[in-house]
């Protein structure tokens, strides 16, 4: 059964193109930097959004039908898979993203939720073999039933806790069996809303603790692959434990995972940390933890994660430098966590903001690729901080030159000044990349 049956495959047609259903700027087949722009990009579908939301908001119920033509639950989740692969299909996305309750919807008891995910994992496999796709990572939803309105690892009940970590361990062996690259932590409820009820010590140990069963657990089974950290300040949660990149990464170091953990930075939550999409993957990457991304955008006038398809070509361009400077993706990937505007309710609308995702992300890495090659950028970062690879310089790296030596230095320099940033020279040089000829 076709599910998109009006919506043609999504052809590369080049800038010029003014069809809606087409890629203005992502050619997958194209070379840039010595490798296709497909393989740079790991474009993937994020199951959640794209075959779940039907555009519920908390002031109204959903604008958009995803039963895919069934009312049982069951057949409903086997149709849903059918339609994704559909989808990715048609859109030429190599990867997809889940939640263990997005492929498969719950049940009263436990087991009969396993053996729910059991059925609809054996038909992705299936679908996997027939349309050549992968799983990009996969994750438990340890936030939406009301069991964990205190957290999970974080819970203050053990009762939950356990079942938390039953539900990983599933999780766990479905994204195994499917073959996935890694497995997301996303901390939802891992947070606090007082601290006047809140056991601060003892939930951040138990966190660590989930983390620490999950990773030994998939090591036993043979899953090789990384887990990710998915920083976010907050929402639902008023303050969540893993705040930013920074935040996350001294957890791990504290509790001894750094070696099995790296980040998956979302846009989005960059933002409402206060920081810039690049400053997260600038820290992620200078501190050995890059892994992955979520590629959406939030709304700078909205305090609360939109999950907009990104459209910005700055963010864009900004992003794909630094995922150059870190060689590029290994077991990562752009996943598109990102749903359309609520009036946006049609099939097509779907199709045409992947495209518009796609192609601004496809510009991104065009454009990084141009501003290696242009140098101007690079030029003055080495310029501004030139005196560094000066004797001076060394001599202070080496660890050669104590308090009394540098102030002996000071005192006979007299006045000293750090040059100029260039800052607006930069940005225009940005644009001049960017729209220039």
């Amino acid at each position: 059964m076709a599910y998109f049956d009006t919506i043609p495959a999504v052809k590369y047609e080049g800038k010029a193109s003014r069809t809606p259903l087409a890629f203005h700027f992502y050619d997958p087949e194209e070379v840039i930097l010595g490798k296709k722009m497909k393989d740079h990009l790991n474009f993937a579908m994020s199951y959640w959004h794209t075959m779940c939301a039907e555009g519920v908001d908390m002031f109204g119920v959903g604008t958009v039908d995803k039963s895919y033509g069934q009312t049982d639950p069951m057949e409903q989740a086997l149709a849903k898979a059918e339609a994704a692969f559909e989808l990715m299909d048609k859109l030429g996305l190599q990867y997809y993203c889940f939640h263990d309750r997005d492929i498969a919807p719950e049940a009263e008891t436990l087991t009969e939720t396993n053996a729910r995910l059991d059925i609809v994992a054996d038909k992705l496999l299936e679908l996997q073999q027939k349309y050549g796709k992968k799983v990009l990572w996969g994750t438990a939803n340890l936030f939406s039933n009301p069991r964990y309105m205190n957290g999970a690892g974080s819970s203050n009940s053990p009762e939950v806790f356990a079942f938390a970590a039953a539900q990983v361990k599933k999780a766990i062996e479905i994204t195994h069996k499917l073959g996935g690259q890694g497995f997301v932590f996303w901390g939802g409820r891992e947070g606090y809303e007082t601290l006047l009820n809140t056991n601060y010590k003892l939930e951040q140990d138990n966190i660590a603790r989930l983390f620490t069963l999950a990773r030994d657990y998939a090591r036993s089974i043979g899953f090789t692959g990384p887990f990710y950290i998915e920083p976010k300040p907050k929402e639902p949660m008023k303050h969540q434990y893993d705040y930013d990149a920074a935040t996350a990464i001294g957890f791990l170091r504290k509790y001894g995972l750094d070696k099995d953990f790296r980040m998956n930075i979302e846009a989005n939550h960059a933002t409402l940390a206060g920081h810039t999409f690049q400053h997260e993957l600038r820290v992620s990457r200078e501190e050995g933890f890059f892994g992955s991304i979520d590629a959406n955008i939030g709304d700078m006038l909205l305090g609360w994660d939109t999950d907009q398809f990104p459209t910005n070509a700055y963010d864009t361009t900004l992003a794909m430098l630094e995922v150059l400077d870190a060689g590029g993706f290994t077991t990562g990937g752009l996943n598109f966590d990102a749903k359309t505007r609520r009036p946006s309710n049609t099939f097509e609308d779907l199709f045409q903001a992947y495209i518009a995702g796609m192609d601004t992300f496809a510009l991104g890495l065009r454009m990084a690729a141009k501003i290696k090659a242009d140098g101007r950028i690079e030029e003055a970062l080495a310029a501004k901080y030139a005196g560094w690879s000066g004797e001076l310089g060394q001599d202070i790296q080496s660890g050669k030159l104590g308090f009394a030596e540098l102030e002996a230095y000071a005192l006979g320099k007299g006045n000293v000044s750090t040059g100029s940033g260039r800052q607006e020279y930069l940005e225009a040089v940005l644009n001049d990349v960017l729209f220039g000829a």
